[in-house]
């Protein structure tokens, strides 16, 4: 954004010649008793740009704005835009719920921290260049509380995102260990039946055998049982809890 001065300013030379084409970064300039600011607006969502606005202490103490002929008023008006906007951040950070929702609410608050922490840092310096002027120590003072409450909201927006992506990562590792439990008892279940159906499948072919006879019934019932218990001691053995590495090396 090109930064130009209103026509009717007479800023001494001085400072204009210390303005560029652009806004550059927020600053206060002081030559002759005159003090010049060059202050950003609030950055908006999704804005990447910077919105300049001027403001000017002539040497009898009267304030002028770029945008307004309220100087003082202007100014204050300036810091009251920067706590509205916190207001809704803050609004959109009780609102989250997603980890979407507070990575987009990080999104914009990170330019509003830098540029509320810049504001501060360039009124505490015009504070230094005009140490007589006490609407400077005030406004000083509410750009502190600005940055004070922007990096609070920071902060809480973090750990709202940290919190977020540990209980979702905590919920997935419970829904993993049951699946596993699942798993586990869907192998018991296969490992008890494993020999049975083997020796179903078995003597299940259309072979001569000799067990086709009724007077052979008990070894039906005998290979039934024999594959009921090698199935148990089959399970007994999956289910059985394997030894830990470090132990095994210690052993050997």
């Amino acid at each position: 954004m090109k930064l130009n001065l209103p026509p009717d300013w007479k800023v001494p030379d001085v400072l204009q010649r210390r303005l560029g084409d652009a806004a550059g970064r927020q600053r206060a300039m002081n030559a002759d008793g005159h003090l010049l600011l060059i202050l950003h607006e609030p950055p908006s969502a999704g804005d990447q740009g910077r919105t300049a606005r001027v403001f000017w202490r002539d040497a009898e103490g009267r304030w002028r704005a770029s945008t307004t002929t309220e100087g003082l008023v202007g100014l204050r008006r300036h810091l009251a835009k920067f706590a509205e906007r916190l207001d809704e951040l803050e609004a959109e950070w009780k609102s989250a719920q997603s980890a979407a929702d507070y990575f987009a609410l990080l999104r914009d608050l990170a330019p509003m921290h830098r540029t509320t922490r810049n504001l501060h840092a360039t009124l505490q310096q015009a504070r230094e260049l005009a140490p007589a002027d006490r609407d400077l120590i005030n406004l000083r003072d509410q750009a502190g509380d600005l940055e004070r409450t922007v990096e609070l909201l920071h902060g809480d927006a973090r750990n709202g995102l940290d919190y977020t992506i540990a209980h979702q990562a905590e919920r997935q590792a419970e829904r993993t260990y049951d699946m596993a439990v699942a798993a586990h008892r869907l192998n018991l279940l296969a490992a008890v039946f494993f020999p049975v159906a083997t020796l179903s499948a078995i003597f299940g072919m259309n072979l001569a055998h000799g067990l086709e006879e009724p007077v052979a019934s008990f070894l039906f019932w005998g290979v039934l049982a024999f594959g009921l218990v090698s199935g148990a001691l089959l399970a007994g053995m999956i289910a059985r809890k394997p030894v830990p590495i470090g132990k095994y090396v210690r052993k050997q």
